[in-house]
């Protein structure tokens, strides 16, 4: 994937050029600005600032905003990941879809669906994932969320994925099984995912960003 850095500063969305204060709108535009010069060490440095700086609420769409300015390559987006807090790696996975074409990003991802941090884990499960992660990955990342509380409405592409899979399925019924075995409850999400495996239901419409199941069994 080609990656140059566009000539201009990424324009902020309305909603949020009205949410931020003075202050935070002009730290944003310039950092915007000079993430639009490509990926530097300036660059990070305002990813690891946007919270104290556009506060908490805002942090998350700042990060992504900045990211996109900068047209980072794959290696850039791992760097930053690997070097980064939670916040700072959740920008980098949401950001992967608009920033990287094919599978070279899926080390992030794998690597974010072995942590326990949930919203690490919804991070992860969005459309880059949807279009890259294997069958057998995308399966155990489901039983995750399962098992660590991650609703399944977060997840990009559910219905086009679990479609007729029988294997997941197969594994739902274990997992469900073990539960009841244990005397624990049976997630409700499971019943819910078990339903879209159901090859004879409609299938589902395609999504408008394309993504569907394009991992192979592994």
């Amino acid at each position: 994937m080609t990656h140059s850095a566009p000539s201009t500063a990424t324009p902020l969305p309305n909603g949020l050029r009205r949410d931020l204060t003075p202050p935070a709108r002009a730290w944003l535009d310039q950092a915007l600005a000079e993430a639009a010069q490509g990926m530097t060490p300036t660059t990070e440095l305002r990813l690891a600032e946007a919270a104290r700086r556009c506060g908490r609420p805002h942090a998350d769409t700042a990060r992504i905003l900045i990211l996109q300015a900068a047209h980072p390559t794959p290696a850039d987006l791992t760097r930053v990941y690997h070097r980064g807090t939670a916040e700072e790696r959740r920008a980098v996975l949401h950001s992967l879809p608009h920033l990287v074409a094919g599978p070279e990003a899926l080390p992030l991802v794998e690597d974010a669906l072995r942590t326990n941090d949930t919203r690490l884990l919804t991070a992860a499960l969005g459309p880059y994932a949807a279009r890259h992660l294997s069958a057998h990955l995308w399966r155990h990342a489901i039983l995750k969320c399962l098992f660590t509380g991650v609703p399944v409405t977060g997840v990009a592409q559910l219905a086009a994925r679990a479609h007729g899979d029988a294997e997941l399925a197969r594994m739902l019924a274990d997992f469900a099984a073990e539960r009841t075995a244990a005397g624990r409850p049976v997630p409700d999400d499971l019943h819910r995912v078990l339903a879209l495996t159901d090859p004879e239901a409609a299938p589902p419409l395609p999504a408008p960003d394309g993504g569907g199941p394009h991992g192979k069994e592994s």
